[in-house]
């Protein structure tokens, strides 16, 4: 990796992260892209199919320590099919989990994160799911570095229930009830009914 490769990286990176994380994209011959925001994720992993390289993408807009945290959650899934292929039990399986672990400690030794950050990781690590209340929290934690916050936006989570709202692609709901974690909302135009993370970034109207 060039240090001018290098110099980019440490634009969306704790300054001790940087290093460590060049070398598990030199390790691994990612193709790492730096994406658009999205709204359905933050990250994504591609095997090497028909081409020789895994690829990974983050978006763009997260924090320094999101972006951290994605990364390495997009490489455990890289090795993970390095090692299993397609046999496994599931996305975030117990082989996920203990590579996302296994990744994720190295980061939290090193003292890349601050140090509530660096509690609910651990906390997370202990039994990683894609979706729980754990996550919840950690996401509640990381979104406290956001820089670019915007006016009026709001968590779905602190509106009334049965508010209406409107989320970034322009789509309107209808907040309902929630169920375990997730809340379920009514598309206000289609009438189908929708999971939301309770941290969806939404505003009323």
């Amino acid at each position: 990796m060039t240090e001018e490769e290098k110099q980019i990286l440490a634009e969306y990176l704790p300054k001790d992260a940087v290093k460590p994380v060049a070398n598990l994209i030199v390790r691994y011959k990612i193709h790492f892209r730096i994406s658009r925001s999205r709204s359905t994720k933050l990250g994504d992993y591609r095997p090497p199919v028909n081409q020789p390289y895994h690829k990974i993408s983050v978006n763009h807009d997260l924090n320094q320590y999101a972006f951290l945290v994605t990364f390495i959650h997009e490489v455990a899934h890289l090795i993970v099919f390095k090692k299993y292929k397609t046999k496994v039990s599931s996305p975030h399986g117990s082989e996920w989990k203990r590579e996302y672990k296994t990744l994720m400690q190295k980061f939290i030794d090193l003292g890349v994160f601050p140090e509530e950050v660096k509690n609910e990781l651990s906390k997370s690590i202990v039994n990683s799911k894609a979706s729980s209340s754990s996550e919840v929290e950690l996401t509640r934690v990381l979104r406290q570095y956001d820089k670019n916050k915007t006016e009026g936006v709001v968590h779905l989570e602190d509106i009334p229930e049965g508010s209406l709202f409107v989320i970034r692609t322009g789509r309107r709901f209808q907040k309902g009830a929630k169920r375990r974690v997730r809340y379920l909302c009514q598309n206000i135009d289609n009438k189908r009914w929708y999971l939301f993370h309770p941290l969806t970034e939404v505003k009323q109207f």
